[in-house]
């Protein structure tokens, strides 16, 4: 009886220790599962870059553009479904980047019906065929990138192969790698896409 009551306080001590371990770490692996969504692979030269849809806030847009800007790609695939108020995403993100002081020539959009990144990959890279497109940046928001990247890059597999492509992270709102647990907005962004990243592996 005396050996189990010892028994028990150790173990009870160790999942202390452990407990009190993760807490103070905590700011370490909340970091590290925030880093584990982000894939980014930088700019560079390429025919295209694609803005996917998704972000209320313009920052893939603005990020794209720059790109533009800065002489990485000659134009921008703007790619929205319809829904915001009888507007169609693609053309509310290109008015935001015309009244951001960008040349309305800079993009061209793509309206799809898509639900999802698995269904809007289907429609770029059938838009991306159609234009004889063999490069293109893929711009998405930071903690978007690895999930977007894989779901391409399995699509073109699907297809037997596809365009060279390289992921562009740009910076959200409220999510950052860092400190995504400190907000409100972080914490569901990153909770929702870590669902999205886990269900996939399942096929769901």
């Amino acid at each position: 009886m005396v050996a189990r009551r010892s028994f028990r306080f150790k173990f009870a001590l160790v999942l202390l220790f452990l407990a009190a371990a993760v807490f103070l770490a905590r700011d370490v692996w909340l970091a590290a599962l925030g880093s584990a969504l982000i894939h980014d692979d930088g700019a560079s030269r390429a025919e295209i870059a694609v803005v996917l849809a998704g972000d209320n806030w313009g920052n893939r847009l603005t990020k794209a553009a720059e790109l533009v800007k800065q002489g990485y790609v000659p134009r921008l695939l703007v790619s929205g479904p319809p829904g915001f108020y009888d507007i169609n995403e693609a053309d509310a993100a290109i008015q935001y980047g015309i009244r951001k002081g960008y040349p309305a020539e800079w993009f061209v959009p793509l309206y799809h019906t898509a639900h999802s990144t698995r269904e809007e990959a289907v429609f770029v890279l059938d838009a991306l065929k159609q234009r004889n497109i063999h490069s293109f940046l893929l711009v998405t928001s930071d903690y978007h990138t690895a999930r977007a990247r894989r779901i391409f890059l399995n699509a073109e597999r699907q297809r037997g192969g596809g365009p060279d492509l390289r992921a562009v992270a740009s910076a959200d709102r409220y999510f950052s790698a860092t400190s995504w647990w400190r907000n409100r907005e972080g914490r569901k962004t990153t909770f929702i896409e870590w669902t999205k990243t886990l269900t996939a592996l399942f096929g769901i």
